[in-house]
């Protein structure tokens, strides 16, 4: 059998393009704000991880464009060896501070960061615990450890609770959940968690890529949200969606991040952030610490839209976040109704089955401060239009 029959063989994709209905990998023309030119059209973008908008602030954006004039545009090595910059310390150091931990480490992006952290602590004769909801890139860190890998009902603390006991106490074991969960929106139940992980003797390690911006003071993340920053062990992040770059950080005490310096491949053997998405990171913290209000805004447009789809009919599910899925059914209207929505000018993500259980096809909408609520009224608007004409409502 030749490798590559797997490849001629898939026509998914190219049925589904012939259809009209592909949704995948569509260029944007223009900056990722509230609105987006796609084919000479203006959009509304209701599928951005830019929870507060900073991807166009001017501060942000110069900041990126001073770094490239000072340092160049790459490191041209890694950080373990010659791409270390001062303002990668900067930053560290900064982020240690924000999630009230001893000491940061930087990654290229957010999913080297979780292969990178898991793959680097858990190893033979030790047990990684993932919820069943958790992130692809924490799945992966997981598999790519030497550890065993033991996997829990989506938030069911008794679930955790049997997975636990199954376990010998004394074996190292490290619970990874995400903050918020990116698509059901809902928030990870970490006060039982950490009651949990001390009664087995394990370690906790939040993902809060969708939370930082989102939840605790000043968007510091869900352990800040709970006032557990002393009890979760690992706090990682992401750089692609509120802190408006690219690029990931785990933060944990001095000893652990010391140990991760020499052990996480992912950090050893790729070149490092770049100068421009450093410089931006830094700058997206100074507006989160200097402007709550961002914030307040944020949380004003997740109440309106979310009000506004409840009172329709749609079905959210357990969100509670800027995160709201509509939950449609099954994968051909998912895939018409976001191509339906796109005809009358909003962007939404699509998410299918196997990435959701069967029958629980969804549409993914995500809040932006910087909506304003004259669009927010625009979509709800459209998408009771839509989910009329589709039966989904």
């Amino acid at each position: 059998m030749d490798l590559f029959d797997k490849c001629y063989n898939f026509k998914e994709a190219q049925e589904i393009r012939q259809l009209g209905l592909y949704p995948y990998f569509q260029p944007i023309s223009s900056e990722q704000d509230t609105e987006v030119i796609i084919n000479n059209r203006k959009i509304l973008m209701l599928g951005s991880n830019s929870y507060l908008g900073l991807t166009v602030h001017p501060k942000v954006k110069k900041a990126a464009i001073d770094a490239i004039e000072k340092y160049g545009t790459g490191c041209a090595g890694s950080r373990f060896l010659n791409g270390t910059l001062d303002i990668h310390e900067e930053l560290e150091e900064r982020l240690a501070a924000f999630v009230n931990k001893g000491n940061a480490l930087l990654f290229s992006t957010g999913f080297q960061a979780n292969l990178g952290a898991i793959a680097g602590l858990v190893g033979k004769g030790e047990y990684v615990i993932l919820d069943k909801s958790d992130h692809a890139s924490i799945v992966d860190g997981s598999r790519l450890s030497y550890g065993e890998v033991k996997r829990f009902v989506h938030n069911d603390m008794n679930s955790l609770k049997k997975v636990l006991e199954s376990i010998d106490k004394d074996a190292g074991k490290l619970i990874v959940v995400d903050g918020v969960y990116s698509m059901d929106g809902d928030i990870a139940n970490l006060p039982e968690m950490v009651k949990l992980k001390k009664q087995y003797n394990a370690r906790l390690m939040v993902d809060d890529a969708h939370s930082f911006g989102v939840l605790g003071k000043n968007g510091r993340g869900t352990a800040n949200h709970f006032g557990l920053e002393d009890e979760v062990d690992i706090i990682m992040g992401t750089f692609s969606k509120s802190f408006a770059s690219l690029g990931g950080f785990i933060a944990a005490d001095k000893e652990v991040i010391d140990y991760l310096r020499h052990f996480a491949r992912s950090v050893i053997f790729s070149a490092s952030i770049t100068p421009a998405s450093t410089a931006a990171v830094l700058a997206a913290l100074d507006i989160m610490e200097n402007e709550p209000e961002l914030i307040d805004k944020l949380w004003a447009n997740t109440g309106r839209m979310r009000k506004g789809v409840v009172d329709m009919g749609y079905d959210i599910g357990t969100s509670c976040t800027p995160i709201i899925p509509l939950i449609v059914g099954d994968n051909g209207t998912v895939l018409k109704m976001r191509r339906m929505l796109f005809d009358e000018g909003l962007f939404v993500n699509p998410v299918l089955s196997p990435a959701v259980p069967p029958n629980k096809a969804l549409i993914r909408l995500s809040l932006m401060a910087t909506h304003t609520f004259e669009q927010i009224d625009f979509a709800l608007d459209k998408l009771y239009k839509v989910g009329k004409a589709l039966g989904v409502i």
